[in-house]
This record gives C-alpha cells, structure tokens and sequence, in this order.
C-alpha cells in the first residue's frame, strides 16, 4: 500500500474488521428478505454492531480523540480537536433490501478540517482513502476526478427527490458515501443532495478534493443539514447553471 498516515492505516484496519461481519450479516438479510417480519430489527442490530467493532478498534488507537457517529452520537473526550466520524453503514435501505451497494465510512478531522477519510464497499471489496495533500486512492491506485466537459456526456448522482427537470443525466443510488468515492474515481461526473449528516459525506469530502474536485463551501462544524455539490472543476460550473435554485 502507498504511504499512507498512521491514523488512516488506524481507520483501514477497524473497517476491515468490521466488514467480515457485514459481509455476514448481508448473507442473512438477503435470507430474511422471504420472512414475513421482515428484516428491519436485524439490519438496526447490524448497524450497531458494527459500529461498535469499529468504534471499539479506534478507541485502542487513540483512546483520547472525541467522536461524532450515526449511531452513538457525539462524544467528546479529552481530546477535542481530533475526532473520527464514522457511519457504520451508508446505504442502509440497500442493505435491508438485500441490495449490495452501501459502505463503511470514516474520517479523521483535525482542528475542524477533514485531514483523512475512508469509504470501504465490503460487497465489491472496494475501498477508497484519502489522506490531505497525499492524493486519493482507490484499492491502491492513484484516482482523479473525470476530466470530461461536456455536460449531455456526463453521468451525475443524487439521493433528493427532484421536484423538477434538471435536464441532466442522472442516477440514485442510495448511498451518499459511495456516490461521492465514484465522483473522486472518476466514476460519475458530479453530486447534488441536500440536508445530509456530517457522517454521510466526512470521508467523501477528503476523497474528492485530493482527487482534484470542487466541493461547495461546507460548514463542518454542523452535523446535520448540510447540502452538497461535487464535481470536477471541468463541469462545476455548468453543473451549477443547472442546478440553480435546487
């Protein structure tokens, strides 16, 4: 693997860990999907599961860093410019649905900057990071943002309901943390949302600047409530024209 920071190489291993018991857990959604219950209760289970595996090797690393996630809220330690923001699963209603694209999220955020992120697909065994001015990578190769310029050529991602014609090309995938990995690979071209939680985009906002995008003016210090728009520099501001008044 490329050098990559110790607190990155901390975030690689805890969601690798956790990932052998998503994998597992997937096998068995996939199994409850035919159960008249449903799999609603084993999928919240899964969630915090995993989050604890993961929460649980961060805190042997760095016992002192404070932390903001889905499932167990803010933390604050004694350590209160350091804290990892983590969602153990995002794309969750793909995951109950026994759909297999959704993603463990983490990043590192130092004196109110994101400094490392990663987004981990255990599925397709994809994984994407980025440390601050060391690049993004995806399974160990280099990633850039897309370089094409013409808009009709493009493919975008959202997760809103749009209200109205955009008269752009796009999808919805269900998965805010891997919609944003993808426009850092290149993958899709840009991506639109609004009132998103910190957790959902944390990793992805590292992932797409290091891979030469643009992001919006984000205010990291709120949790909830953030609207987002990503994309190369080569169609952000077409994007933008498009997206007037969304």
């Amino acid at each position: 693997m490329n050098s990559i920071s110790p607190n990155l190489n901390i975030m690689i291993k805890a969601s690798e860990k956790a990932s052998k018991v998503l994998i597992r857990d997937f096998g068995e959604v996939e199994k409850l999907q035919v159960s008249k219950k449903g799999p609603y209760d084993f999928v919240t289970n899964a969630d915090l599961k995993t989050e604890k595996i993961i929460l649980d090797e961060l805190k042997k690393a760095k016992p002192n860093y404070s932390i903001i996630s889905e499932e167990n809220g803010i933390e604050v330690n004694k350590d209160k410019k350091n804290s990892w923001i983590v969602d153990p699963i995002d794309g969750t209603v793909n995951f109950l649905h026994g759909i297999p694209h959704f993603a463990i999220s983490i990043a590192h955020m130092s004196n109110g900057e994101i400094v490392s992120g990663l987004t981990f697909d255990p599925i397709k065994d994809e994984i994407f990071y980025a440390d601050k001015n060391n690049g993004a990578f995806f399974n160990n190769q280099r990633i850039r943002v897309s370089k094409k310029n013409n808009i009709n050529d493009c493919l975008f991602v959202t997760g809103d309901n749009i209200a109205k014609e955009l008269g752009l090309p796009f999808r919805k995938s269900g998965c805010a943390a891997l919609d944003m990995a993808y426009v850092a690979a290149g993958r899709y071209d840009g991506y639109f949302q609004q009132s998103l939680n910190i957790w959902d985009i944390a990793a992805g906002i590292i992932l797409v600047k290091e891979a030469g995008g643009i992001l919006n003016e984000i205010d990291i210090s709120r949790n909830n409530n953030i609207n987002i728009i990503a994309s190369s520099a080569d169609i952000n501001s077409k994007l933008l024209q498009k997206l007037d008044n969304f």
